[in-house]
């Protein structure tokens, strides 16, 4: 699959809370927390297009992330796939190209992830590890890896 990344513009703002409330649906209601206009006004309320990239594979709209900068590094936020192209890699080539990023600042990045979501699978195959948690809510951080420290969590072509 052949993807890239596009700045996202504030157009953007309708299909990504779409997705949004497409994607995190199972897991909300599995969770008793799924508002059908909530999910998608939160996204609204705190998008911001400077910081937010829209994924593109195969030429069509196949998701997003932001990632803002933050306290002593980079807070990953609204990742999200659409569903038609989940589990064939995509997320994990997003995830090691922004960690890239990430790890040449020297950053440490931080994101919170719902209890029992399968996302939580990338992110630890990726280095993080939690935080904090709640009954809802799992903050994992990921420290920046060495350069040259052979962990290939964010090496190009590993997996």
């Amino acid at each position: 699959m052949r993807w890239t990344l596009r700045p996202a513009d504030p157009a953007d703002v309708e299909v990504i809370a779409e997705l949004r409330a497409s994607v995190l649906r199972p897991d909300l209601e599995r969770l008793g927390r799924f508002d059908e206009h909530r999910v998608r006004q939160r996204l609204r309320d705190s998008f911001s297009p400077q910081y937010t990239s829209v994924i593109v594979a195969d030429g069509a709209f196949a998701g997003c992330v932001t990632v803002r900068p933050a306290e002593g590094g980079r807070w990953l936020e609204n990742f999200y796939l659409d569903p038609a192209v989940q589990g064939r890699g995509l997320g994990t080539a997003v995830l090691r190209t922004l960690l890239d990023r990430t790890d040449a600042e020297g950053m440490a990045v931080r994101l919170i992830v719902l209890r029992g979501s399968a996302a939580r699978r990338l992110y630890e195959r990726h280095g993080f590890t939690v935080e904090r948690a709640d009954p809802v809510d799992i903050l994992m951080v990921r420290q920046p890896a060495a350069r040259g420290d052979g962990d290939g969590a964010a090496a190009p072509g590993a997996g």
